[in-house]
């Protein structure tokens, strides 16, 4: 780290934390936390730990935690006020949960998403909490059933093993952004070898595909003591997985989000026309 990052670092008035179940106690790992206000964030790591940066622009903020499958938690805190050992504690969020039953009909497989099985130049790579999401669309209007896997084009580079979460969602947000989590378990996977196609299967989560697609999407992920706040490491190196894009559409399907800023959808394109989309691809169940 260099001597400036260093120095801000142990200027900056900080809070250290933990985010734990509400009724367990059990820690809840790669949890996002963010000044509401300031717009910036971290992650927690695996045993749930997190710091943060203090206010700094206004006397309080609202430190807004949202962890996967959990109800949002807001805490107060206050401008140049450290804190040592919070520990915040989330409520479940009740799921309703569908029984979805297919009479008559036969099941095939249908494959949606990226089909080239050669990447484009460039490579996707993200920060801790940095998520990019790929719409899979049910271009030919197929009955649709349960998704049955996803499948990322993981880059040579970077450190290909490092682990990520898997993301689905509805595109439900504004503008048709990726919003409602469909798949609320922690799925943290670990690819063996860039260079290739990684496939997640996803057929124990009974995960019901929406009639016009969803969002598969890569989210990085922090371990050990590699945590992450977008004001005080100005030369933080990207270390996980970088992903390769496809230059396959007509359309800009992929969506980035950061901590503390939301989605935005990424518009750039090729001499040829055709846009720049993460080279993500899902296989579902399709009702015949």
């Amino acid at each position: 780290m260099a001597a400036s990052a260093t120095s801000a670092l142990a200027q900056q008035v900080q809070i250290k934390g933990t985010i734990v179940d509400k009724d367990t106690k059990e820690p809840l790992p790669f949890t996002s936390i963010g000044l509401k206000n300031e717009q910036i964030g971290a992650l927690s790591n695996e045993h749930g730990q997190f710091l943060v940066p203090a206010p700094t622009q206004n006397t309080a903020d609202s430190l807004i935690v949202v962890a996967l499958g959990y109800a949002r938690r807001a805490v107060l805190v206050k401008r140049g006020v450290a804190v040592a050992d919070l520990v915040i504690e989330v409520p479940k969020r009740a799921v309703q949960l569908s029984n979805v039953v297919v009479k008559g009909g036969k099941v095939k497989n249908l494959g949606l998403g990226a089909k080239s099985n050669d990447p484009g130049e460039g490579m996707i790579q993200g920060l801790p909490g940095s998520q990019y999401a790929f719409f899979v669309k049910n271009d030919k209007n197929k009955k649709l059933g349960n998704v049955r896997t996803v499948s990322f084009y993981i880059g040579e580079n970077g450190f290909p093993r490092e682990p990520f979460r898997v993301r689905l969602y509805k595109a439900d947000g504004n503008y048709n952004a990726p919003n409602t989590d469909l798949l609320t378990e922690n799925v943290v996977v670990s690819a063996p070898q860039g260079g290739q196609w990684y496939t997640v299967d996803l057929t124990p989560y009974n995960i019901m595909a929406p009639e016009e697609g969803f969002f598969v999407a890569m989210e990085w992920v922090v371990s050990g003591d590699k945590f992450f706040a977008t004001n005080f490491m100005d030369d933080y190196t990207p270390y996980g997985q970088i992903m390769r894009p496809t230059f396959e559409f007509k359309e800009s399907r992929t969506w980035n989000y950061s901590i503390g800023k939301g989605w935005s959808l990424i518009t750039a394109a090729n001499s040829q026309g055709l846009r720049y989309n993460a080279m993500i691809k899902a296989e579902v169940d399709m009702i015949k």
